[in-house]
């Protein structure tokens, strides 16, 4: 047998195809073979940018002695988690159910029929060879006990995947979530809990939409501190912006330095409604760095956005990002000590071997003295190593994407944002559905054979409504439709979501998970995408198919609303109304009224524009001109308020900033 990876279409896999491990991929191929040589199969699952994973591989994948141990007793299968999202769901639930935490390389052996008997993360060598000699002994001498280990294994996980019982969707619900973040947050450096800390987008977007349905100064309080205390960090990118994955320690000084398109997506989604909220400088300057990063960075030839940036180059961790002052002030000259005191540069450092990430806690005196110093610096780092990029295209997380493009362009005029958020939903549309059917990446153009789960429907969906809200394209809202149609194959009993559709690929157990992590949960991604399906539409089935699911979720969200974020978001536009804000006509005038509806923080807030009975447009249907002006028809719960053709008044019955931008 050989390394059979080498026509993967995830870059991951293809880091791995030359290793002496005999991998091969997913696929009913390795567990046949593992039946005929009635030997357990090794499920090694990683992504392209994580750390350790490369750790891993250097010290054991590509060893002759670790390969020789795993080819000889074993059949090695490699995953990426974030092609295989339900491979992945599957088996880090027997992870963290048997040994209380998950992450990854994720590392489970599997009895030849998939049932996992004895599971991990990460293995320095010399355990994993230990580990891989007993495993193998045990399954010589003892068969029959371990395969009953991973029978029962998975007989009680499958037993244990019961959702919570829904709970109603009202305001009290969400009053409550908060009171519980209160008790979590972190009143220092922001963000809630401990290290290491990540980036709670979906949490700040719910608290920020609770204040501006409200008026709860403390949501808004926790929400502004923490996304201050982020982009003043060591986790902002501060020469060419963008988000890392998380920090490494409670205070945001120190990232795990991968840079995944999901965060940034919803980190710039999260921004803009922060900035909608205060219109603080600091939020446009991040949102608009961080939109030109995404863009910029991340954006592939074809149209898409690829899913990472590494956090290594070279081999080496941060490489790329971290300075001494010494270095500072070979770049700067003169300018470097006052540089390296502005950026948190020190001579012990605050990352490894005396190198610091760069903070910048306040702002320069000089902004144009600062431009200067962030080009040079920046030109600097380009002749550095550079972090790999997996370019890899992911259905779910380019419609987060598409969403916070098309939002932040629509906020703050910039059609180029917008322009981009449509070439990626045309990309994702043209190449990802196969006959009718959503596959979950491709890469180089080349779609994989990987079925799209929940939230690839949901976040694709999400996208392509946001879209026709900004630009009034009906095609992406007949695309919206087709996706959401199709997610009726992922439904469950209750009203909420399984992860995969029911006549996806049997694994051992279906999985289902209402909780927000990374990202939004496949349920909590099709609750949102279906409010919002019913609100630009007025479609009152696909309301109340969104309310379903969205309290499906909230059972998990009231108890523990860090893992709730998206769920109790949904629920904020739900009891906000659905609120949609129709406007009718052309001209500056309509321009007016746009801008001001598009700037409100309202939560879950839908805007159509276009002319009186536009077809295909409901919302517009019987909206008149008013006095042969344009005229913004404002309706809370499909109860409309009467129209009116002054963008202060709109801003007024929105209850968001005036008009003119001032706080």
């Amino acid at each position: 047998m050989t390394n059979r990876l080498d026509h993967a279409t995830s870059p991951y896999l293809l880091q791995h195809r030359d290793n002496p491990v005999h991998w091969q991929e997913w696929g009913e191929a390795a567990f046949s073979e593992a039946r005929e040589r009635n030997v357990p199969v090794l499920l090694s699952v990683g992504y392209a940018a994580c750390h350790w994973c490369h750790v891993m591989a250097h010290e054991s994948f590509e060893d002759e002695t670790v390969a020789a141990a795993l080819n000889d007793r074993f059949v090695a299968v490699k995953v990426d988690r974030e092609e295989r999202p339900d491979i992945d769901a599957a088996y880090m639930s027997a992870v963290t159910a048997t040994t209380g935490h998950g992450g990854w390389p994720m590392t489970v052996f599997l009895t030849p029929e998939g049932e996992p008997f004895f599971c991990g993360t990460y293995f320095a060598r010399d355990h994993f060879l230990r580990v891989l000699a007993a495993l193998d002994e045990a399954w010589r001498t003892r068969e029959d006990e371990v395969r009953a280990s991973g029978t029962h294994i998975a007989t009680s996980l499958a037993e244990a995947l019961q959702p919570p019982t829904p709970y109603a969707v009202e305001p009290a619900a969400l009053s409550s979530a908060v009171g519980l973040l209160a008790r979590q947050f972190d009143h220092v450096a922001g963000g809630f809990g401990g290290a290491p800390k990540f980036p709670p987008s979906m949490v700040l977007e719910f608290l920020l939409r609770h204040h501006a349905r409200t008026g709860d100064a403390p949501s808004r309080d926790m929400a502004c501190r923490t996304l201050e205390a982020m982009s003043r960090s060591g986790m902002y990118d501060q020469l060419a912006g963008g988000f890392a994955r998380y920090a490494v320690d409670a205070g945001w000084v120190v990232p795990h330095f991968e840079k995944m398109l999901y965060d940034n997506a919803l980190l710039l989604r999260a921004c803009t409604t922060w900035w909608k909220v205060t219109r603080d400088p600091l939020a446009e300057r991040i949102v608009r760095e961080t939109a030109d990063f995404v863009v910029r960075d991340l954006g592939t030839a074809a149209g898409g956005f690829a899913s990472s940036l590494d956090a290594d180059a070279a081999g080496v961790e941060g490489l790329t990002y971290a300075w001494t002052p010494e270095q500072l002030r070979e770049v700067l000259g003169d300018d470097g000590p006052v540089a390296a005191e502005l950026l948190c540069v020190t001579a012990e450092g605050t990352f490894e071997h005396g190198t610091s990430t760069l903070q910048l806690p306040t702002d320069p005196g000089d902004p144009d003295w600062f431009a200067e110093v962030r080009r040079r610096l920046l030109a600097a780092r380009a002749e550095r190593p550079q972090p790999g990029r997996d370019d890899k295209v992911v259905t779910s997380w380019n419609g987060l994407a598409i969403a916070a493009l098309s939002g932040a362009g629509a906020a703050f005029d910039r059609p180029d944002w917008v322009e981009a958020a449509g070439r990626c939903a045309g990309h994702v549309l043209d190449v990802h559905l196969v006959d009718g059917e959503l596959r979950r990446a491709s890469r180089l153009g080349v779609v994989g054979a990987a079925r799209a789960v929940a939230d690839d429907h949901g976040n694709l969906a999400e996208g392509l409504l946001v879209l026709h809200q900004v630009t009034g394209g009906l095609p992406w809202l007949d695309a919206a439709r087709e996706v959401l149609d199709a997610a009726r194959d992922f439904a469950a009993d209750d009203g909420g979501f399984h992860d995969t559709a029911r006549d996806a690929e049997p694994l051992y157990l279906r999985p289902r998970s209402a909780a927000d992590n990374a990202e939004p949960s496949g349920q909590s991604a099709l609750a949102g995408a279906l409010v919002t399906l019913g609100a630009v539409t007025g479609d009152a089935a696909a309301l109340d198919a969104g309310a379903r699911a969205t309290a499906a979720g909230l059972g998990l969200a009231v108890r523990e609303p860090r893992f709730g974020g998206w769920s109790l978001a949904a629920a904020e536009a739900l009891v906000a109304g659905p609120l949609q804000v129709a406007v009718a006509g052309s001209g500056p005038e309509a321009d007016a009224l746009e801008t001001a509806a598009r700037r409100s923080p309202s939560p879950g807030l839908v805007v159509v524009r276009g002319e009186p009975d536009a077809p295909g447009r409901p919302l517009l249907a019987e909206r008149p001109l008013v006095g042969g002006r344009a005229a913004a028809y404002v309706c809370r719960g499909m109860v409309c308020e009467l129209p009116t053709t002054d963008p202060e008044e709109l801003a007024a019955q929105l209850g968001g900033a005036s008009a003119d931008g001032g706080r």
